[in-house]
């Protein structure tokens, strides 16, 4: 599945599974921008039906519930929703 990359410092892979009418998703994504954390993000809703169930098939195995937004860090931690501290944890050394 094609995913968007947005630039910043490297703080592993960081993956952003959203919605693109959640707004919750937004500000996920608008924090990793403020952040500087480079990521790469995908818009579940708008792939095609195969890659839509490849996508939640990823999501699942981090956040069983399939909820939006996941937010997977370096393949060791997932942060489930817009949770602003827990995001934030996620890259303060």
């Amino acid at each position: 599945m094609k995913m968007e990359h947005v630039d910043g410092k490297n703080e592993g892979k960081v993956v952003l599974f959203a919605l693109s009418t959640c707004g919750w998703c937004s500000k996920t994504k608008e924090l990793l921008k403020e952040l500087g954390i480079a990521f790469d993000f995908v818009y579940v809703d708008l792939l095609p039906t195969e890659e839509m169930d490849d996508a939640i098939g990823l999501i699942e195995k981090w956040n069983p519930a399939g909820s939006f937004p996941t937010l997977i860090v370096d393949d060791r931690k997932a942060v489930i929703g817009f949770r602003e501290e827990e995001i934030r944890g996620a890259f303060s050394k």
